[in-house]
């Protein structure tokens, strides 16, 4: 179990296992829940990190062409 100190100012430091569990760094956001029986920290993700994440090896497309596709979906449904 990994534990830190709370400063007098309220404030801590993720220990390092945390942070390599949360894959978070020196800039990076956390996000607190309370929970019946503590509190969980969660990482925020940045939209930024999804960049890539879905490849893609076709022509580019416009934005008229994302909203065409996006319709002919949604009327999909």
């Amino acid at each position: 179990m990994l534990e830190s100190a709370i400063t007098s100012k309220g404030q801590t430091t993720l220990p390092k296992g945390v942070r390599d569990a949360l894959a978070v760094e020196a800039g990076d956001k956390v996000r607190y829940a309370i929970v019946d029986n503590g509190v969980l920290i969660l990482p925020v993700r940045s939209i930024k990190r999804l960049y890539g994440a879905l490849p893609y090896d076709g022509p580019p497309v416009t934005l008229e062409e994302m909203d065409e596709a996006i319709a002919a979906g949604a009327a999909g449904r």
